[in-house]
Order: structure tokens, then sequence, then C-alpha cells
């Protein structure tokens, strides 16, 4: 867990948290946050599926949706919920997705939203209204939910409510995802300390539109003042919405940050912003490095861009690319695919400025190629984390795109995924 001395308008930044993942610090979660994981039978080999967390005082929330015109019934449910702004508790199955089922996932996803309020009135000792619980699906589209199992995972994951149990929860939201994904930063004031930390899934259907996974976001900084949705809405923007894995966006995509105040002290909102996005950062990594199939890392740098949304728009769009992401996985500098996926992206910028670096071998200048060494270009390729710079000659504006390659194991998933 990092920890950053800070005043009261700074917080860590990426790069303190990316190093803290690397090196396998503990994630210390906030204060006044309990979770639990269980098994509801939801999923064929009875790992866990079913996810409850809570908050011990009303928390102050926000969310993030995925703008996929077919949106899952959680999403639906849980855009009204946010409404009030205030949260108790979010309860999560995976295995279905709750996802184009008509009514009754309306109806399934306000019925785990009652549960789940019952269970956290009984463990609270006070009324949970059901609209203080987010609700969130993962899996299979198309398939209704068992209700009965996951009342009874509900209630099961009610008792086993504990400050130890984000392991268990993290687990629990996992569909193809290989191992949990979570990240944490300690914000340390004169006052005392904050902490933000976060669980997500994702594996595939990796394009966001909004971000394409789960993402659950909790600090028990005090925000009373602070626009949380403000903060939440930029932290995605420059993390999750800069992700892909495999070009599809999801039906279900939603990341909820809950905020209980427990720690008692307010942050600033620019350091719990620093705090929220370096979070949101080390997780859509943690995502693309775990993409469905993959054997390598992609980061896609664009520099010299016209406009911030034109650096945007050619890192995502390299790192989107099929055929980039095959020559990635082939190891075969064919930066030729790279200049193309810029032709398209919408960016503006002349091609005979381009230059392109595999790692930290140059490979086109001016648009066309400069003489390289082949073998070095594709050692750059086959390390477990490939870098692409670009820089457009365009102007001052910058943006990364996070992704993986594209392998025969993907297809192999995918083609088999309901079965």
């Amino acid at each position: 867990m990092v920890a950053v001395r800070t005043g009261q308008r700074q917080g860590p930044t990426a790069g303190e948290v990316a190093a803290e993942r690397a090196s396998g610090g503990e994630v210390r979660w906030p204060s006044g946050f309990l979770a639990a994981g269980v098994s509801a039978g939801l999923k064929k080999n009875g790992k866990l599926d079913l996810a409850l967390l809570a908050s011990r005082y009303p928390a102050r929330a926000a969310g993030v949706f995925t703008r996929n015109r077919v949106q899952a019934a959680p999403v639906v449910v849980t855009r009204e919920h946010l409404q009030g702004g205030v949260l108790r508790g979010l309860v999560c199955n995976s295995g279905r997705a709750n996802a184009c089922v008509g009514e009754r996932g309306i109806a399934d996803a306000r019925a785990m939203a009652e549960e789940a309020a019952a269970v956290l009135s009984r463990f609270l000792g006070e009324q949970v209204p059901p609209c203080q619980v987010a609700v969130a699906s993962t899996g299979v589209i198309g398939v209704p939910l068992p209700m009965e199992r996951v009342r009874e995972g509900i209630r099961r994951a009610g008792a086993d409510l504990s400050p130890e149990g984000f392991e268990a929860a993290a687990r629990a939201i996992m569909t193809t995802d290989t191992r949990p994904k979570v990240a944490g930063v300690t914000v340390a004031l004169p006052a005392g300390q904050v902490n933000v930390a976060g669980m997500a899934k994702g594996s595939g259907m990796i394009h966001p539109d909004m971000a394409t996974m789960l993402a659950f976001i909790l600090t028990d900084a005090r925000v009373e003042g602070a626009d949380l949705t403000g903060i939440l809405r930029r932290a995605v923007d420059d993390t999750f919405n800069m992700l892909t894995v495999d070009g599809d966006t999801s039906t279900n995509d939603m990341v909820v940050l809950m905020a209980n105040g427990a720690a008692g002290i307010d942050p600033g909102e620019d350091a719990l912003e620093r705090a929220v996005t370096a979070v949101c950062l080390d997780l859509a990594r943690q995502i693309a490095r775990d993409g469905e199939g993959a054997s390598r890392y992609l980061e896609v740098e664009v520099r010299g861009a016209a406009t911030r949304e034109d650096a945007r728009r050619a890192a995502r769009t390299v790192a989107s690319s099929s055929l980039v992401k095959t020559a990635v996985a082939g190891a075969d500098p064919n930066w030729g695919r790279i200049l193309a996926a810029l032709g398209y992206s919408g960016a503006s910028f002349d091609p005979g400025r381009v230059t392109v670096s595999l790692g930290p071998v140059e490979v086109a200048r001016g648009g066309v190629e400069v003489p390289f060494d082949e073998e070095r270009a594709r050692e750059a390729l086959r390390a477990a984390e490939v870098r692409i710079v670009v820089d457009l000659g365009a102007g001052p504006h910058a943006a990364r795109a996070f992704g993986c390659d594209l392998t025969e194991e993907y297809v192999r998933i995918n083609a088999s995924y309901r079965s």
C-alpha cells in the first residue's frame, strides 16, 4: 500500500500506485466497509459467484454506466438508485448477466436490491431502503437469474460480512478473469490519512464507451463538498475509457464510487480525484494484462496530437486494431499496420510527419521506414509488456491506451463461452 505525504491539494501519482502494485503491496481497504463473497450455485464449476459490499455509514455515491443501447437490468436499476446520491451496499452476481431477459430482468434486479437491503438492515441494526443498494451482474447474456439461489446467496453473504471479506468478494465477481483485481492508495494528510481502494472484473468484451467491466471504488474520505460524479467521470475517462481488449462494449458496464466519511477527514477534491484516478488506472492496467487469451500487455502512447481528443482517438484505435494486436502476438514489427490504424482513427495529422517506435526501437519517421535492427524490434515485441510510441507531429497533446495482444486462445475461450 502506497502512503503519500501530501498537503491539502496533492495526492498520489499513477506511477506511485503502479509501482506499489508491481511490488505486491497489500491493499488497505477503507474503514467502515465490509464485504463477503459466496457461491450461490450460479456457475457450473461451483466457484464464488456472489459478492456483497456494505458500509456501516451512509455513503455518498456516484456511478458511470455503459452507453451501449442494450443495457442490462442492473444498469437500469442502479442508475435509478443513484439518483438519491446515497448507498449503504452493493450486491453483484457473476455467471449470468441479467441482460436481454425482458421485464423479468428488471424485477429480478429489484428483488436483489430488496433482499440485500433486508440483509443489511438486520446486520447493521437500522433500516436500509432498497434504493440505497446498487445491483450489478456479469456473465452470459439472455439467461434469467435463478432467483431462489440468488436470494439464498445474498443471505449467506450477509452472514459472512467482515472487513476481511474483500478478497472473496473480488473473486466472486470474476467470469473469465484468471485472477482477482484489486488496487488501493493511502493519502497521508496532516490530520491523518484516508484510504481509497477498489476491485474490478474484466477480461473479455472490453472496449469502453464508459468502462467495459465492473468496478467498485470505496473510500473512507469525508467528501461533503466534492462533486463525486465529476471526479468519477474524469477518472474513468483517462483510465477505463482508454482500455481495450477485443473491441466489444458490454451491456453491463458499471463503475460505482462510494465515500462513507469514516476517516472523518476531507482530503480536498483534487487529492481525492488523484487517488481515485490512480486506483482506476491500476485496475485498468490489471484488466489489460489479464485480457482473454493474452500473452502480452500492450500500452500505446500517442504524442504530438493537435487536440486531446485526437490523441485519445489515435491511441485507442491503435491499441484496438486486430492487425496491430496480432502483430504483437507474433512479435512481428509490421509498423505499417500502426500507421494504417492512425489513418482511420479520425485524428487530424499529416502522415508525412509521423514517427513510430516499438519500445526503444524507432521504425518509422516522416511516415516512412527508417533502417532499424529487426531482431531488436522483435525483442521489444516479445517482452511481457509492449510499448508502442507514436508522435503525430501535429501539436502538444498526448494520451495513452491500454490493451493486450490477440491470440488463438481468445478465439478458443469465446467459441465455447456458454458451454
